[in-house]
């Protein structure tokens, strides 16, 4: 698309959303046919009007392998924005995902209430994620007032979802992975061994590096 065509596209319709539009293709490619189950923020709590939230919303997504596929939106460009055409990369250049081992949304809405705190995180400290790294949490449960192993994350890029070139500049889909307090400490002492982490969990039946809240074994 050139200037001259993303600026008529932009006059002729107020609603346009290309970004937005960019990450719903890519899941409706690993997702045909299917509707999401969407959890948008409150317009007024939103950054652009003086709010905490930075993201303008996340989907949930079933695969029939059995887990919820989380996007958010809102760490690209999603509207129709003239400075943002033709960059290098979109927005931070990514948006997060995560592959949660349940098929009900509301009992997931936890993962993105956390989505909404990396988001917070990344636009006030201006710290982005990138592939390979680690969250550290603080020993509890990644789901606040619940029992689980799953004390803190690594991110990776998304197993299934494609690095998109549009017209503000790359989107990936970095995918956020729970991990165990025993795993992080590990990693702590030597960030190499997320590699090592990511190979066990796939080797152990999970190629796509789902979340299992109920998971209590360590790879490392």
């Amino acid at each position: 698309m050139t200037k001259e065509e993303f600026l008529a596209m932009m006059h002729e319709d107020d609603e346009w959303a290309p970004g937005w539009d960019a990450i719903e293709e890519e899941f409706s490619r690993l997702y045909a046919g299917q509707k999401p189950v969407h959890f948008g923020t409150n317009i007024v709590t939103r950054a652009m009007f003086g709010g905490d939230n930075y993201l303008d919303g996340m989907s949930f997504y079933k695969s029939e392998k059995g887990f919820l596929h989380l996007v958010s939106f809102g760490m690209t460009t999603l509207y129709a924005e003239e400075e943002a055409f033709g960059g290098e990369y979109n927005g931070w250049g990514y948006e997060m995902t995560m592959k949660l081992k349940s098929d009900d949304p509301q009992e997931c809405l936890w993962a993105a209430d956390m989505m909404l705190n990396l988001a917070r995180y990344t636009y006030t400290q201006k710290r982005y994620f990138e592939n390979e790294q680690y969250v550290a949490g603080n020993g509890t449960s990644l789901h606040q007032g619940t029992e689980s192993a799953i004390t803190a994350l690594i991110t990776v890029n998304d197993t299934q979802a494609r690095t998109l070139d549009t017209i503000y500049g790359i989107t990936e889909f970095i995918q956020l992975v729970g991990i165990t307090e025993q795993e992080l400490t590990a990693i702590k002492e030597d960030p190499d061994r997320i590699t090592e982490l990511v190979a066990a969990m796939k080797a152990d039946g999970n190629p796509d590096l789902v979340t299992d809240m109920s998971r209590t074994v360590s790879y490392l």
